[in-house]
């Protein structure tokens, strides 16, 4: 009987299915319905020393649609990271883990470039009971003006640097959650493994704009006429969530084995879970999943899961994760390989045809005598 039970950095899930961090996770009320119906762990929304430069607007979401106008495919948000007081959350940190005393609380932090901060926030999170702690050096839109969340996550010096900083004062695990807003997302993973961190999570949201309203002509959504560039999530975002933790992960795999890997990018089902795991992710999280289809939903997607474990006779996820790295190459390669395959198709067939050929008139056939024929002309 295959178990998604898992261990990750020393974490003991009972199975691979995360909150992200964002909504789902935004107080204490949230957390623990995530933890009664069975998520493996709960990331927090992003805290940090200090809330007073947190704004919400509203309305901060738009919806991408597909031809049936239930079916949301595509989701833009211009949410900030957690606008409640950090002793607010110091407090609900310390009464989640007195209620759930199993369940791995994660506390995603995110700060400016100052290593007295950095140091602070860890070390009274730690000290609040969390569990681990995941880095938002990859907000697209919150803050850049503090050189926070995305706006640090592009330089991978700095992100080496800040990782560092955290690692020398945490005494927890700690991931690195990756931006998607750059050319290459092996750099500034390369250089959170280089700081110490033991995981990156891939990937945040992607920098958009959702679009135009032909009528109003003003771009969505729209506050008080107007908008900012947001992130985009959803399902139109897992191809390019598989791409790059593929690559993550054949890195890891090359450059820091052991590391690990959390997946993020509009899983919405057991199988989109198993495409993240197969391409190398340890676990795999869900934030606007879990907005389209409520808290509810990790119990589907772990029976999901575990048919296609079944179906596959795999016991454990170690059994498959990154079992299809092996099948990525480069387009050279593939062509290499596909003009071998026809030529050696041709010589098979050319093989085929002269054995074929009539060695005595008793081998004429009337229902092939033309291609009988054609044979002994070559």
């Amino acid at each position: 009987m295959p178990t998604l039970a898992t261990t990750v950095d020393g974490l003991k899930l009972p199975n691979p299915f995360v909150i992200g961090s964002g909504p789902p996770g935004t107080n204490l009320n949230v957390i623990s319905r995530a933890f009664r119906e069975g998520w493996g762990a709960v990331i927090a929304k992003t805290v940090s020393l200090d809330s007073s430069k947190v704004i919400n607007v509203a309305p901060r979401y738009a919806k991408l649609h597909a031809n049936d106008p239930k079916d949301v495919i595509g989701w833009e948000n211009i949410e900030l990271i957690s606008d409640r007081k950090f002793e607010i959350w110091l407090d609900e940190f310390k009464k989640c883990k007195d209620m759930h005393p199993e369940g791995i609380l994660i506390a995603s932090i995110m700060e400016e470039y100052n290593r007295d901060a950095w140091t602070e926030i860890v070390e009274r999170c730690q000290d609040a009971g969390v569990d681990s702690f995941e880095l938002n050096f990859s907000c697209p839109h919150g803050l850049p003006e503090r050189k926070m969340g995305a706006a640090m996550g592009e330089n991978p010096e700095i992100v080496e640097e800040v990782s560092s900083w955290v690692m020398a004062a945490a005494k927890k695990p700690v991931w690195a959650k990756m931006t998607p807003n750059v050319t290459r997302i092996t750099e500034p993973s390369r250089a959170a493994f280089r700081g110490g961190c033991q995981g990156v999570a891939a990937i945040n949201t992607i920098r958009s704009v959702m679009g135009v309203n032909l009528d109003t002509l003003r771009p969505e959504p729209t506050v008080e006429g107007f908008t900012t560039p947001g992130g985009y999530s959803s399902k139109a975002v897992r191809p390019i969530a598989l791409r790059m933790v593929m690559e993550i992960a054949t890195m890891i795999r090359s450059e820091f084995p052991g590391r690990t890997l959390s997946g993020i990018g509009g899983i919405e089902s057991g199988g989109d879970a198993a495409q993240f795991i197969l391409l190398g992710a340890d676990t795999t999280q869900v934030c606007t999943g879990v907005m389209k289809f409520g808290y509810e939903s990790v119990k589907r997607m772990c029976d999901e899961l575990l048919a296609f474990m079944e179906k596959h006779k795999f016991e454990t996820l170690e059994d498959f994760k990154g079992k299809s790295l092996d099948y990525f190459t480069t387009h050279r390669e593939l062509v290499r390989m596909q003009t071998e395959r026809k030529a050696k198709d041709k010589a098979a067939a050319e093989e085929a045809a002269t054995k074929k050929m009539v060695r005595a008139d008793s081998e004429w056939s009337g229902d092939d005598f033309v291609k009988q024929s054609d044979a002994l002309a070559r």
